[in-house]
């Protein structure tokens, strides 16, 4: 004889999560590199600040990151300002007085206001000493005009329509070619960077080639690190430092940022190609099974990851719950429904209807504005397993992704909530 039917798992409550999520950092200031630091003083006295850095709120502004990491690691005291780019809202009336063309990174170097990347790196080498060999020398700037040829074959590849299968191949290996002597330039020198020691012309190349990495696996089926070993033993260097770490992003942010910063990204159809788009939207992840093989990250899960993830949800939440399809009301079971997964492993299902919300925040996740690569896969996991739960639609998606702009991530609705507690009521 069958036994009672079993009811169905309830939700940790929000005072049951905030006591299962990590505990803010206290060390932005001196600690290791964070999306979410405003100073950085590298246990040197504030007095000795001489530089404000001008970046984007979401992390993603690839000349940004460049001087970013410059600054991380030359370790020289400075902070940062946050401006909105231009395709995920208003840009701040302040900052459109300094620099009247909105453009990004601005730096202020004892009071004087820096535009361009470029130049801010050679400001900066002036003022604090180069970073491995000077951006002038004869061995960095044949590199610097490699990376730009690089460059413009990803765009040709990424960025224009190939007519028919011929004009893809040759797309591609327009690419290899340059991907190839950007491998060559790697292997001249016994160590895994350019110069033999990480230098200022490697943080040249950071920003686009992470971005290659991710949008040629997205819209190519191509993956950058399996076809060039020396540019994932360059990655697998760069992961090794904590100060990479806090400016990377993953294939998800960025194979959805490009495509209104780049003009459109094209997509080749092949099946690999859908293949690799299907898992770096709806997982599984890491998108490639075999151990050791994941194109995004050498790093192995760190054990706080799913707390920490929690923990940028709480401080979050109220517009979150706010700004999702589902209203506040309607998304507030389903987020628990999804935390309590990320948290405890276990299934609880979700309200009928909810899987559209939870495939919503599942798109919009943004890596490292809100929170680091392997916590963005945990959460992006849980609400997906919770979406699959759904028992009224279970297939339903959220609202695309915007193609010409990204304005459903402006970061005005989120500014509010920063200073909040952890935890505190809706």
């Amino acid at each position: 004889m069958a036994g009672p039917a079993r009811m169905p798992p309830e939700p940790m409550d929000w005072g049951a999560l905030a006591l299962a999520a990590a505990p803010v950092p206290s060390d932005r200031t001196d600690g290791p590199t964070s999306s979410q630091a405003l100073l950085r003083l590298f246990g040197r006295p504030e007095a000795e600040v001489r530089v404000t850095l001008y970046r984007d709120h979401h992390a993603w502004c690839p000349y940004c990151q460049k001087v970013w990491l410059w600054l991380e690691e030359k370790q020289v005291p400075h902070r940062t300002c946050k401006v909105t780019m231009f395709c995920y809202g208003r840009k701040e009336p302040w900052y459109t007085q300094r620099v009247p063309s909105g453009m990004l990174p601005a730096l202020e170097l004892d009071g004087r206001l820096i535009t361009e990347s470029d130049r801010i790196l050679e400001a900066l080498e002036q003022s604090f000493g180069p970073l491995g060999e000077a951006m002038q020398s004869s061995r960095a700037l044949p590199l610097r005009q490699l990376e730009r040829q690089l460059f413009r074959a990803w765009c040709q590849w990424l960025c224009v329509p190939a007519r028919g299968a011929a004009e893809e191949a040759r797309g591609r290996e327009g690419f290899d070619r340059w991907a190839a002597r950007f491998a060559a330039a790697l292997e001249a020198e016994p160590g895994p960077f350019l110069l033999k020691d990480l230098g200022t012309v490697d943080l040249i190349f950071v920003p686009y080639l992470e971005r290659m990495n991710a949008s040629l696996a997205y819209y190519k089926g191509y993956l950058l690190r399996e076809h060039h070993p020396a540019i994932d033993r360059w990655f697998r260097a760069l992961e090794a430092r904590s100060t990479y770490l806090g400016t990377q992003s993953d294939f998800h942010t960025h194979a959805h940022d490009l495509p209104p910063q780049m003009g459109g990204c094209h997509a080749s159809g092949s099946g690999e190609q859908r293949d690799l788009a299907e898992r770096i939207d709806a997982g599984p992840w890491p998108i490639v099974a075999p151990p050791g093989s994941d194109p995004e990250t050498s790093q192995c899960e760190p054990a706080d990851a799913a707390s920490v993830a929690l923990a940028r949800v709480l401080q979050h939440r109220r517009p979150l719950l706010a700004r999702n399809p589902l209203g506040a009301e309607g998304f507030e079971r389903p987020l628990r429904c999804a935390l309590t997964r990320l948290i405890t492993g276990q299934d609880c299902p979700p309200p009928p209807g909810s899987a559209r919300g939870l495939r919503y925040l599942r798109d919009r996740v943004s890596v490292p504005r809100d929170m680091p690569l392997h916590a963005a896969r945990l959460l992006r996991r849980a609400l997906e397993a919770t979406a699959r739960l759904d028992p009224a639609d279970p297939l339903a998606e959220g609202e695309p992704i915007p193609l010409q702009h990204r304005r459903d991530q402006d970061p005005s609705p989120f500014l509010a909530a920063v200073n909040r507690p952890v935890g505190g009521g809706p």
